[in-house]
Order: C-alpha cells, then structure tokens, then sequence
C-alpha cells in the first residue's frame, strides 16, 4: 500500500502544505507578481512577498493567482510558485508522494492538469482528495459511515457544498464564490457609496477586522484610500453597517444553495443530515455573526468549526497516516 509523506491544499487564496509527523509547515498567498519588460514577463515576487506588493508597485507589474475558481490558470506561474514553496521547506520532495486537495466538481481535465504538475515539480504519486472529504475527516467524522455527512466549505476563491457517506461524495457543488469575491464587491461599494478608492488589501483587512452579520454592530476601522473626484489621499472611517449590504447577498446565495441540495435528496439522506448537523469550514466560516445568521436563515442544524480555515488540511494530514482509507476515497474519486 502506497505511502504519502506530503498534503497540498492550492486555495485560490492561500496555498498549505502539511508534512507527515510535522503538521502544517506553510500557509503563504497563492500569489504572484509578475513585471512586464522587453523580453516578456519576469516573476519579481512570489507568495507573502507578492502580497506585501499589492497597491505598492507601478503598472506594469501585474500581481494575481494562478489559480482560479479552483482551476490551473496560469500552468508555467502555478509551477514556479510550487517550487518556490517547496523550497523555501527545504525538504526533500523527489520521489515522494502527496495527497492534493481539490472541489467537489473538479472536471477530469483539470485532475490531469494538477497531477502533471506535481509530478513535473518532482513528486511520483499523486492523490487527488476532495477538500469536502478532508473537512469531514479534520472534524472527526467518519466518512465511511452510512451515515450521511453535510459539509460547506466556504473558501478563499469558491464554496463547496457536498453530501458524504460511505468515503465518497453522493451530491456535490461548487460555487464560484469565496472570500475575494467579497474584497472586491467591497472596494466597488465603498468607492460608489462613500467616493473613495481602496486596495483589495484594504478591502480585504476591513472584512476579517469588522466585517459582520450582526444588523447592530458598531465595529468600525479608519482607512485611507484615493478620492473619486480629486484623485488625492483621502482616510475615511467604515463601519460594520458599511460592508453588510455585501456580506449577507454572499450567504444568502450559500444558503440558498444548500437549501436546494438537501431539498432534493431522499428522505433517509435529509434524515441523516437534520440528525448529524451540516458543518460549516473555511476561512469566511470565521464571519462575525455568522452563528446567528444561520439560526435565523438556515432552517437546518449546524456548527461552525474552530479553526475553520485550517480543518480540511488538517484531515489531509491525518490521511496520511492512514492509507487505506486514502486507497479507499482514491477508488471513488
């Protein structure tokens, strides 16, 4: 049977690694930045460093994902970025294997695309894992169980919404959206409404400090950012009340989205998820307020999980001790 020493989630947010008998090792931004010269494109900045650079650089350094909506964008860039990480580990990869975490939906396309990839950074066997699945597994559940299983992963770059049991995934959807689709939509509100133009980095601190599902917060964050009018530096406070005309459209599409799946699953499904509860994972899972949200908008159990953001690369973690049910989702995958 087949070892693994290595588990990679690529989010269109961040990238985690998890090493064997060591745990998480690194979480940088799946990012970047790139300067255009007489030759082309030239990399300047990967990962933290790449994301230290938004807003600071001149315009023909552009700074982006490789990765989006949960798809290889950018193959050469992705592949670079890769191995910088791995390097930055300083341990050895050649002739390892690894467990790589992708969406429910992943076409057979794509799988091909990310296995290539891995294999051409070094790795010899790859095992494409649902991060759904890996959620399961990092809450304790198990996923071998008649049992049926409800998980929503509300992620960097996009949602999954999966129904589990028996190691494999009976209704799955991914949802193209995720935390920076929500920094944007920010930073387009904020300069309509209020006239002044942020950084997504801005935008997207304002949402982890006082973004808020409560109608009555009173959170609120001074920023400065560039006037519509005059084009001058301009600070400006926003409150909590200012992000949730955006905040709560995001979850109540999730929560629609949900709603649809459970309706249309058998009874003795619909029975097992009202029983078990539907677990809430990823990073924009952390939301102020979110518990009270799904108490009054989500007419089912639930709990949101500590550690929210680090619970699927954690499960992937735990499939590497444990081989036979990694052989076991790999045959159903």
């Amino acid at each position: 049977m087949k070892k693994y020493k290595f588990a990679i989630e690529i989010g269109g947010a961040y990238t985690k690694i998890f090493v064997k008998d060591f745990g998480i090792v690194l979480c940088e931004p799946t990012m970047v930045a790139v300067e255009a010269n007489a030759n082309g494109y030239e990399i300047v900045a990967l990962g933290q460093e790449a994301k230290k650079l938004v807003g600071k650089t001149s315009e023909n350094v552009e700074i982006f994902s490789p990765i989006v909506n949960g798809q290889v964008n950018n193959y050469t860039y992705l592949k670079e970025l890769l191995i910088y990480f791995f390097q930055k580990l300083e341990t050895k990869t050649k002739k390892e294997n690894i467990i790589a975490l992708v969406n429910c939906a992943i076409e057979d396309k794509d799988k091909v695309v990310l296995k290539n990839l891995l294999n051409e950074i070094g790795f010899r066997e790859v095992a494409l894992v649902p991060t759904v699945l890996c959620s399961c597994i990092g809450a304790g559940k198990n996923i071998s169980s008649s049992k049926t299983n409800m998980v929503i992963n509300i992620g960097g770059a996009n949602t999954d919404i999966a129904v589990i049991n028996m190691n494999s995934i009976v209704k799955g959807a991914t949802l193209g959206l995720g935390g920076k689709a929500v920094d944007v939509a920010l930073t387009n509100s904020i300069a309509y409404n209020h006239g002044i133009v942020l950084g997504v980095g801005i935008s997207e601190n304002l949402k982890i400090e006082i973004g808020s599902l409560y109608s009555n917060d009173t959170l609120n964050m001074e920023v400065t950012g560039i006037d519509v009018e005059n084009k001058m530096p301009r600070s400006y406070i926003i409150t909590s009340n200012d992000l949730l005309p955006i905040l709560e459209p995001f979850y109540d599409e999730i929560i629609r989205a949900a709603d649809v799946t459970i309706t249309s699953l058998p009874p003795e499904i619909s029975t097992d998820i009202i029983n078990n509860g539907v677990l809430f994972v990823g990073g924009m899972s952390n939301i102020i307020g979110l518990d009270n949200y799904l108490k009054h908008n989500f007419g089912y159990p639930f709990k949101i999980l500590p550690d929210a953001e680090n619970v699927s690369i954690l499960g992937a973690g735990k499939l590497l001790d444990d081989p036979e049910l990694l052989e076991k989702i790999i045959s159903n995958f």
